[in-house]
């Protein structure tokens, strides 16, 4: 009797049922629509800062999904245990990248307004000719199709062997995974890292940075665990997950968090620190931008916001044995997310100071409501956790 008391029993899938979020739906279609009409006329009437506040809310929701799609690679890299759980929303919203690939094309389409380099001709600047093999637009425009490619190809065999092991049980889904995760790890270092150079950087061909590549994945990576608590919190709200989701996987989830707060403030730091220090104008100018005029005061909010606030919070146990509050922490960091990439983006058009334009919010507000359209189709055709992962009464059991 002692030894069957300690056996937990393993639970039967669980699905999202769509239609009780049906009003939801619609909400989020007709918001979705306004978002992107709106701003395709703000693309009509005012094409340069379309560019920039389209690039803005792109880049945003891009660093959220790449991010859910680095933690599949890590999940299944580490044979983590914990993480079973949880990992099937990170592979729903792992789906959306190929939609946010259609995203893409208006950047594509208003590339003249963001980089400044595609109008240089050659011999016109001779900083920009000693990077012309890379910086051209033919192979701008393959290495994106290639990182959309990757993701979109990755995203979609990571979420069907996992839904072919919730049919038949079979580990030799979860060996497979695993050694693709080994093949996708790398490659993901590269296309986040490239294309947070080509999409973002790039917007000031000078500048340049070694550690950009990190910077980024530092945000995305933090963000996109935030962005895990709140929509593990939302289904539990809603009636689901409630035996399997345990207050031990939010607690794991917000030492992520409290990790990725202190990695982002280290590489920023770092990167901030070394540019300045050395005090050369084409690595400095990014800076001097931003710590001039009213960015500066978006800067110490960023810093503050992102790092002082988070981090003392997140220090305290209770905070992250409390999903209540520590979904008010995920949202805050969140919020900086898009405050980040708002300062990444933003100045390079308005290099006198901050100009908030009605156009800025639309895109973000746009994608943000077409992608959790589509997340809701795509959560309700498989079950909310892997039901014969070899690992599932592992997770149940977990405790930190």
């Amino acid at each position: 009797m002692s030894e069957r008391s300690h056996v937990v029993p393993t639970p039967e899938g669980e699905y999202f049922e769509s239609a009780r979020f049906s009003g939801l739906s619609v909400i989020l279609g007709i918001v979705a629509i306004f978002g992107l009409a709106l701003s395709l006329l703000g693309a009509v009437l005012s094409p340069e800062q379309f560019a920039y506040s389209w690039l803005f809310g792109f880049a945003f929701w891009f660093t959220l999904c790449a991010g859910a799609f680095f933690w599949i690679i890590v999940h299944h890299a580490v044979d983590a245990e914990w993480s079973v759980m949880v990992r099937r929303q990170w592979e729903n919203i792992a789906m959306l990248l190929p939609l946010l690939a259609l995203f893409f094309i208006p950047v594509i389409l208003f590339r003249q307004y963001l980089y400044e380099w595609m109008l240089i001709p050659r011999g016109g600047d001779h900083l920009l000719d000693a990077k012309r093999a890379y910086l051209n637009f033919p192979f701008w425009l393959i290495r994106a199709l290639f990182f959309f490619a990757y993701f979109a190809v990755a995203a979609f065999f990571f979420r069907r062997f996992s839904m072919r092991q919730d049919r038949d049980g079979n580990p030799a889904f979860t060996l497979t995974m695993r050694g693709m995760a080994f093949v996708c790890l790398p490659l993901f270092a590269l296309s986040l890292t490239f294309g947070a150079f080509d999409w973002l950087a790039s917007l000031n061909y000078k500048w340049f940075s070694t550690m950009w590549g990190v910077y980024i994945f530092a945000g995305a990576a933090g963000s996109s665990m935030s962005l895990t608590v709140l929509v593990i919190a939302g289904l539990k709200r809603a009636g689901y997950l409630q035996e399997t989701v345990t207050i031990e996987h939010f607690h794991i989830m917000g030492k992520w968090m409290l990790a990725f707060t202190v990695f982002w403030a280290y590489i920023g730091f770092s990167q901030y620190m070394l540019i300045w220090y050395a005090n050369i104008p084409e690595e400095t100018e990014y800076f001097i931008l931003r710590n001039v005029e009213s960015w500066n005061l978006l800067s110490l909010l960023l810093v503050i916001g992102r790092f002082f606030i988070p981090f003392a919070i997140l220090l305290l146990r209770a905070t992250k044995k409390k999903p209540a509050k520590l979904c008010m922490v995920a949202g805050w960091v969140v919020c900086m997310q898009i405050l980040d990439m708002y300062i990444v983006v933003l100045p390079e058009l308005h290099r006198a100071g901050v100009h908030m334009s009605v156009l800025d919010p639309l895109p973000l507000i746009g994608i943000g409501a077409t992608l959790a359209f589509v997340y809701l189709r795509v959560a309700a055709k498989s079950s909310l956790f892997p039901v014969r992962d070899p690992r599932l009464i592992e997770s149940l059991r977990i405790t930190n």
